[in-house]
């Protein structure tokens, strides 16, 4: 998938999930989808720094 096929199923997908939510719920939605992206950073980071101490 290239780029711009990401982000345009992306910008679908967030259409979709905005038309079956109200805005209170959305918003715990979009809090939660920002902590899910978050935390998967923290563990990819901490990888990449165990696999380089690792290879010392």
């Amino acid at each position: 998938m290239n780029p711009c096929e990401l982000t345009a199923s992306v910008t679908a997908l967030a259409n979709i999930i905005a038309g079956k939510f109200d805005d209170d719920q959305l918003s715990l939605i979009a809090s939660i989808f920002v902590q899910l992206g978050d935390t998967l950073s923290t563990i990819i980071a901490q990888r990449t720094l165990c696999e380089k101490n690792d290879s010392s």
